[in-house]
């Protein structure tokens, strides 16, 4: 099995941004932060947002629920929380198995 490569760096993805976009990396760099924050903001206020072609991030409510702690092997209750669930586009999935 091939070793995976490192994911791409901030750095380069703004320059490859700004590259697809025909721009300049300060402009690339405004549009990845600009979708970085309205992520964040819809996602921490408990919605959801749809990233065409990739995925959609979605904040997902989980209930309090029985738990054992690995060291002592007790149960213990964890309470309610929200976890970030990102669901892969199927387009996305396909183009990486053709």
């Amino acid at each position: 099995m091939a070793q995976a490569a490192k994911p791409m760096t901030k750095t380069q993805l703004v320059a490859a941004l700004a590259e697809e976009m025909g721009s300049d990396k300060k402009s690339a760099a405004a549009a990845l932060d600009a979708i970085t924050n309205i992520v964040t903001r819809e996602v921490s206020g408990g919605g959801a947002v749809t990233l065409p072609g990739i995925g959609k991030v979605a904040c997902r409510a989980r209930p309090e629920r029985m738990v054992r702690n690995p060291q002592t092997q007790e149960m213990m209750k964890k309470p309610a929380d929200k976890q970030v669930k990102v669901t892969v586009a199927k387009a996305l999935k396909d183009s990486v198995n053709n």
